[in-house]
């Protein structure tokens, strides 16, 4: 059952999307808000920070919240999955695995996984949607203990990580993420619908347990205007590191 703090982002979700508090404005109050949702502070400050967490609404102390997007953004001092976040705004994920085989880790391959080179792995080749459309490309890597579990799920699993969680009690619980721009390929242009050389949003992410064991390394292609990352930082918190590029 959907919890109570959960309906009312929600319907706060959809009114900064259809524009009634537009990017820029201020929510009502709290009292204004809990009293015509019939709840507590408490729970109205759950809803709250739920929204804060997706970067639609920023706050103050002694200020009204305020309206920083009409879209739900990704923070980077969590780790959701790509299904987590489409469902977050209240867009519908897809998955379908176009290829899949085992093979030899190399050594890069083998370091990212803390394997020996040689090891053998489960290469996956997943492409991703939202409402439908292709928005992108997994060339995922996968450690040869928890091939068999991914090579279990059906093709079109819509949340590899949840139900790696659900059928093989995989936790995944932290991410390494760097960005950056590359062009596309063949195979890029032809499964997200681009012309070839056209620029993508590559993340190249490596996953692990609460233990720190790698489950998976992955090279995600984002096709053009499918998201948007939005970083916010400040003077007093800054998680992001700035790296040269290879």
């Amino acid at each position: 059952m959907t919890r109570r703090h959960q309906q009312i982002a929600e319907e706060l979700r959809r009114a900064i999307a259809d524009g009634t508090h537009p990017v820029g404005s201020e929510l009502p109050s709290e009292s204004e808000l809990a009293l015509a949702h019939g709840v507590s502070r408490g729970t109205l400050r759950q809803a709250f920070g739920t929204l804060q967490s997706e970067g639609l609404i920023g706050s103050r102390q002694g200020a009204r919240r305020t309206v920083l997007s009409t879209t739900p953004s990704q923070s980077f001092t969590e780790l959701r999955s790509f299904a987590q976040w489409a469902r977050a705004g209240d867009r519908a994920p897809g998955g379908l695995v176009l290829r899949s085989h085992r093979a030899k880790a190399t050594e890069a391959q083998a370091a990212q996984l803390q394997l020996v080179t040689g090891e053998t792995v489960l290469h996956i080749l997943r492409l991703r949607t939202l409402d439908g459309e292709a928005a992108l490309l997994e060339r995922t890597v996968y450690a040869g203990w928890a091939a068999a579990a991914v090579e279990a799920l059906p093709d079109d699993c819509e949340s590899v990580t949840q139900s790696l969680y659900e059928t093989a009690g995989v936790v995944m619980s932290h991410g390494e993420h760097h960005l950056d721009a590359v062009a596309a390929g063949t195979t890029d242009a032809r499964e997200l619908g681009v012309r070839r050389g056209s620029p993508l949003l590559r993340v190249r992410r490596t996953t692990t347990t609460a233990e720190g064991r790698p489950v998976e390394t992955s090279d995600d292609r984002y096709r053009p205007g499918s998201v948007v990352f939005t970083v916010r930082n400040s003077v007093q918190a800054n998680p992001l590191v700035r790296t040269a590029a290879d």
